[in-house]
């Protein structure tokens, strides 16, 4: 990877390891679809002018449906269940499970015909979702099935919007696509964060909230789709390699989460596995051309 390729990663490691304290900290005064919403709604107030100035909307228009299918999966989904999850359960965990990406994104791209998978990444597999076992048995009640089941949504919503950036939406200007995603999934959440409007607004809910809206999502998109780029969509999503270790240190150090045998077992095991299930194919299978 070169240099440009590791800053990049490393930036979006940090970046999207903060939003799940954030999140945490904003459901519990306001509603999940609220802090969605004003999460997207901040991202294109910043990145909408921007995106005007260079004319960049005009050709992602052109491809509209993908442009929606990809704001469904990477976007609406995912940070509204997750957003769902956090009120039950804490951010580290969820920060944890949401490590499970890079495995099921290399399901993905083996199934579709981009990479090969070889016995060491098959081990990686076996080894990575021991991990999300491990984390899952030894720290999850039954009771919060409905979490888990939204977190699993959420994991393969966000191993399957790299692939449709990588595939569909390659070439067209990266503002451009962030800033329509960020404005329809806006749009979605309105009504639904109208009807749960809150009638105060706490400065630590409120707080995380801009943050999310600013750094966590319109300066880390940018830096997302230029990490896709520079490394590819399967290996861009190994930024979860850092993000759940940001997300375990704050959540323990900052909100005096629990450190747990769950998170012990499972968190190296989960990374062991990623790092293995992404490692470059001695003999990579040639991808297919776009269809």
């Amino acid at each position: 990877m070169s240099k440009r390729g590791w800053l990049l990663f490393l930036g979006m490691g940090v970046i999207w390891g903060i939003p799940y304290a954030m999140i945490r900290v904003a459901v519990r005064d306001f509603d999940p679809v609220v802090v969605a919403f004003g999460r997207t709604f901040l991202g294109a107030l910043v990145l909408l002018p921007i995106a005007l100035w260079t004319k960049v909307l005009t050709p992602v228009l052109k491809h509209w449906r993908w442009v929606l299918v990809y704001t469904l999966v990477e976007i609406t989904g995912p940070w509204l269940l997750i957003g769902n999850a956090e009120t039950t359960l804490t951010s580290s965990t969820v920060g944890l499970l949401i490590a499970a990406v890079p495995l099921i994104a290399i399901v993905l791209t083996t199934r579709l015909g981009h990479e090969r998978l070889d016995v060491r990444r098959v081990l990686g597999l076996v080894i990575g979702f021991a991990g999300v076992a491990a984390l899952v048995g030894l720290d999850i009640d039954v009771s919060n099935a409905g979490a888990l089941v939204a977190i699993a949504v959420s994991v393969v919503g966000y191993a399957v919007g790299p692939v449709i950036i990588d595939r569909k939406l390659a070439g067209l200007p990266p503002i451009g696509v962030v800033t329509a995603s960020l404005i329809i999934a806006a749009a979605l959440y309105l009504p639904f964060a109208v009807w749960n409007a809150p009638a105060h607004y706490p400065a630590g809910a409120t707080w995380s909230v801009v943050g999310l809206g600013l750094i966590c999502t319109a300066l880390a998109f940018v830096l997302f789709f230029a990490l896709i780029g520079e490394v590819g969509p399967s290996r861009a999503t190994v930024i979860t390699y850092v993000n759940p270790a940001v997300a375990l240190l704050i959540g323990v150090s900052l909100l005096h989460e629990p450190l747990t045998a769950g998170m012990a077992i499972g968190f190296p095991l989960v990374i062991l596995g990623s790092v293995l299930g992404t490692a470059r194919a001695r003999s990579a299978v040639r991808e297919p051309a776009p269809a």
